[in-house]
């Protein structure tokens, strides 16, 4: 074999030089609007996705950890030092955390019933204002929706990859960046949001999971409100 032939044959093998959409979906040779809409159209109709990592809102961080379908979802939220668990059947909202997440200071009567709520699921009463900002969490639209909303004009990033799942990269002209894979449906796998205001990863489209209201022994009835500090 000729050292031209050969060194063909290795730049083939390394990928130097080659095709970076041979053998993938063809998304990454799209115009970017085209790229978005697919990547959009995928996600909305997956039924079960699960979605991690840092956004920034309003002044607070949060952490997420989230199985999400259609019906409702489950998982985990961390802020200000706090963790609890969430869990969305229909429109059944439940909440679980330890009693500092709910506030020990004040009157007896106010720490009782704080240590009560300890480790049980409360049942989110809709009119709660408890239930408009965390219901959000467990929403698979609302959450998603969050993920099409680059600033400024589009453009066709670099090709990367998430989780070992080869990726294009779709920037926006005013900061954040969305990664939509080039393996299979063209799904969102990551989402970094303008101004270093958090990453999110998406993974387990598809991929179905239990969803069942708590037992009754389970849920603690808190009345009308929270009371959440």
């Amino acid at each position: 074999m000729g050292v031209v032939a050969a060194g063909t044959l290795l730049s083939g093998c390394l990928g130097l030089g080659g095709n970076p959409d041979a053998g993938t979906n063809g998304v990454g040779k799209l115009p970017p609007a085209t790229i978005e809409a697919q990547a959009k159209a995928a996600a909305d109709t997956a039924t079960a996705v699960r979605l991690s990592g840092t956004v920034a809102s309003g002044g607070s961080t949060y952490r997420l950890d989230m199985r999400l379908r259609a019906d409702g979802g489950v998982g985990e939220v961390t802020t200000k030092g706090a963790t609890f668990q969430l869990l969305r059947v229909g429109s059944a909202l439940y909440l679980k955390a330890n009693a500092d997440f709910y506030g020990v200071s004040g009157s007896k009567d106010a720490q009782a019933a704080a240590a009560e709520l300890n480790g049980k699921y409360v049942k989110v009463p809709p009119g709660d204002p408890a239930y408009a900002q965390f219901s959000g969490f467990t929403d698979k639209k609302v959450l998603l929706s969050g993920l099409f909303v680059l600033s400024g004009s589009l453009t066709r990033g670099d090709h990367r990859q998430v989780a070992g799942t080869k990726t294009i990269a779709l920037n926006g002209s005013a900061g954040g960046s969305l990664d939509v894979s080039l393996k299979g449906a063209p799904y969102p796998l990551r989402y970094q949001r303008a101004g270093g205001a958090g990453t999110l990863t998406l993974s387990d489209w598809g991929d179905d999971f239990s969803l069942v209201a708590p037992g009754k022994s389970d849920v603690v009835d808190y009345g009308k409100s929270l009371g959440q500090k």
